[in-house]
C-alpha cells in the first residue's frame, strides 16, 4: 500500500457542499466497479466495525439502490439513492436521502457527483456532495460522516490492493 496517494476532504458550509478527491493505485475499471456494483460496494463502504447491506441496486439512469449501514449491535441506518446520470467509467450522479427500510425517504437529501479519471496507472475519483440544506450537511457531519468516509476510503484502498493481486 502506498501512502503518497492524494486524498483531499473539504467541507464548505457556505456552499452546503463536501468536496472529496481521492487517488487509488488501481486501474479505472476496477475502481469504477467498486463504486457501481453492490457486491463490491458492500465490502468497503461501511466504516468498521459497521457493515453495509444492499437490499437492491439497479445501476442505470432512474434506477435505485436501497442499502443500510449496520452497527455491530444490528442497528440499521437506511438510505436510498436514485441514479440521475451515468457516463460509463467517467461519471455518475445520484440523489441520496436517509430512508427507512421500506424506501420512504427522509428529505431533504443530497446530490452526489462522482468523476473518475486515470493517469499513470492511478485512478482519481472526485466526489462533490451538495446538500439541499445546511441542517442536513451538519447532521451528516454530526453523525460522523467525515471520519466514516475517510475510514471507508482506507477499506476501499485495501480491497483494491487485494483485488489487484488476484
Amino acid at each position: 500500500m502506498k501512502n503518497n496517494l492524494l486524498f483531499d476532504f473539504t467541507v464548505d458550509k457556505a456552499a452546503k457542499t463536501v468536496f472529496i478527491t481521492r487517488e487509488f493505485d488501481a486501474d479505472l475499471s476496477l475502481v469504477w466497479d467498486a463504486f457501481t456494483k453492490a457486491e463490491i460496494l458492500d465490502q468497503w463502504v461501511a466504516p468498521k466495525p459497521w457493515t453495509s447491506k444492499t437490499k437492491f441496486m439497479d445501476f442505470k439512469v432512474g434506477g435505485r439502490r436501497l442499502y443500510a449501514m449496520v452497527s455491530p449491535e444490528g442497528q440499521e441506518r437506511w438510505a436510498i439513492q436514485k441514479y440521475t446520470s451515468i457516463s460509463p467509467k467517467t461519471n455518475f450522479k445520484l440523489f441520496n436521502a436517509f430512508a427507512d427500510k421500506d424506501e420512504n425517504p427522509e428529505l431533504p437529501g443530497s446530490d452526489w457527483d462522482y468523476t473518475f479519471s486515470e493517469q499513470n496507472g492511478k485512478t482519481k475519483v472526485r466526489i462533490t456532495i451538495y446538500n439541499e440544506s445546511l441542517a442536513r450537511l451538519e447532521k451528516m457531519i454530526e453523525m460522523g460522516f467525515t471520519e466514516g468516509f475517510k475510514s471507508s476510503m482506507i477499506n476501499l484502498e485495501n480491497l483494491l490492493a487485494s483485488l489487484s493481486q488476484s
